[in-house]
């Protein structure tokens, strides 16, 4: 069966998010690449952009990988006000949905607090500090 993971692109802050990430999930970087690590004589990076992040990957449980770069300014920025898509973190308890949304959420602008859903599931819907969009949810019947 296919896997999906989900990819963010951010505006040099990747890093610091992915940091926060790590301290909420828990955790090891599977990899981290940064522009400098691919630069050659056909790919110059500017020296303002060596240190940014080209790829970096977090695993979430034992088949979810939660990936990241910084898009270099010469490609323009990602708003990050828009209305991207959501994370969805299907949680194994109530307790790890609430302590994933406490943290997550930290910062941030909360859309849903958890609670209740009419589908029957428990879910909470939110924008953390970076501007990136997540539900988190506990389905009891999965």
């Amino acid at each position: 069966m296919a896997t999906i993971h989900p990819w963010i692109n951010f505006n040099g802050n990747a890093e610091e998010a992915f940091t926060f990430y790590k301290s909420v999930f828990g955790g090891e970087f599977a990899k981290v690449v940064r522009f400098k690590d691919i630069a050659s004589a056909d790919f110059k990076v500017p020296e303002k952009e060596e240190n940014k992040i080209m790829y970096i990957a977090l695993p979430i449980g034992t088949t979810t990988m939660l990936i990241a770069n910084d898009v270099p300014e010469v490609m323009g920025r990602v708003n990050e006000r828009e209305n991207r898509s959501k994370i969805l973190v299907s949680a194994e308890s109530k307790e790890e949905a609430d302590k994933l949304f406490t943290g997550l959420s930290a910062g941030g602008e909360v859309e849903g607090p958890m609670g209740d859903s009419p589908w029957g599931s428990y879910a909470g819907m939110f924008r953390d500090k970076y501007g990136i969009e997540w539900i988190i949810e506990f389905s009891p019947s999965k």
